[in-house]
């Protein structure tokens, strides 16, 4: 490597370094209330970004120990898991449709995919509730697992659309010659060949599901019931009341299932298996 091109480098990654503190620094603020005391957090002359009387665990604790904290992540990472594995199955078959099969106004239904993916969460949850009380699903986690995969569903669908597209045809070609059905071929050749588009759409349908608030709040109520982004929010806010640490730290803990998700799958998410398939 030469010396300007190492100058070069060197340069874009200080260019890169604002929108990195930028993106960082909530995450940065988060933890650091998290582990103050609360007489440091509300000491108006005490310093916000740094942690001048010694770091504690005591909201850690307060969250773990004092609520149903431990409920709450447990029902979301049911709720969420369900939900987006129901999605992606639902998604994947879809998009294959959508994106090999010929049949009459197949760009109408792509498009209509797309449009019922942008109707935002408040215009659906008034008439999903009815749906829900139908169900005999009201107030039940379980109402989450049947009202979640209404976005997620035309998510993943609209996603591993374009995903597909980039599989070669050929691929699925020679296994049909070769004996294999339309169900073997997408199964057996199609499906191993878009694992990156299939673990992206799941990483997003996971990350939505795990943040979504608004239907949580509609159809839960129940403590044991409830998911994390609710319990956090309504059981540590009453009225003009705040408990900044314990909410940051449930906002810390919250946060390490999505981290751990990204952390081992990101490489594997953002590889092109597609590159060696004709070959």
């Amino acid at each position: 490597m030469t010396r300007r091109q190492r100058g070069g480098k060197i340069l874009s990654h200080v260019l890169l370094l604002p929108f990195l503190v930028f993106a960082l620094f909530p995450f940065y603020h988060m933890a650091l209330t998290s582990l103050k005391t609360d007489r440091e957090i509300y000491d108006r002359h005490a310093v916000p970004l740094l942690i001048k009387q010694g770091p504690t665990l005591e909201h850690y604790t307060k969250l773990v120990t004092e609520t149903a904290f431990l409920t709450w992540t447990g029902n979301s990472l049911l709720v969420t898991v369900l939900a987006t594995f129901v999605s992606l199955v639902l998604g994947t078959i879809a998009a294959y449709a959508l994106a090999r099969l010929k049949f009459f106004a197949v760009g109408s239904f792509g498009t209509g995919i797309f449009v019922t993916y942008l109707v935002p969460t408040s215009l659906l949850f008034l008439p999903l509730a009815q749906v829900v009380n139908w169900l005999g699903l009201a107030d039940s986690k379980w109402a989450l697992v049947v009202t979640y995969p209404t976005f997620l569903v035309p998510f993943c669908t609209w996603l591993l659309m374009g995903y597909f597209r980039t599989v070669p045809k050929e691929v699925e070609e020679c296994a049909m010659v070769d004996g294999a059905t339309r169900i073997q071929a997408l199964t057996r050749i199609v499906l191993p060949i878009a694992i990156p588009g299939l673990v992206c759409a799941a990483l997003f349908a996971f990350t939505l599901s795990w943040n979504e608030f608004i239907y949580a709040l509609t159809f839960t109520s129940s403590s044991d019931q409830i998911t994390a982004s609710v319990g956090v929010t309504g059981e540590l806010i009453r009225g003009d009341i705040y408990f900044w640490g314990q909410l940051m730290a449930g906002a810390v803990l919250g946060s390490v299932p999505i981290v751990i998700l990204y952390v081992f799958f990101l490489d594997y998410y953002v590889s092109g298996l597609t590159a060696g398939a004709v070959k």
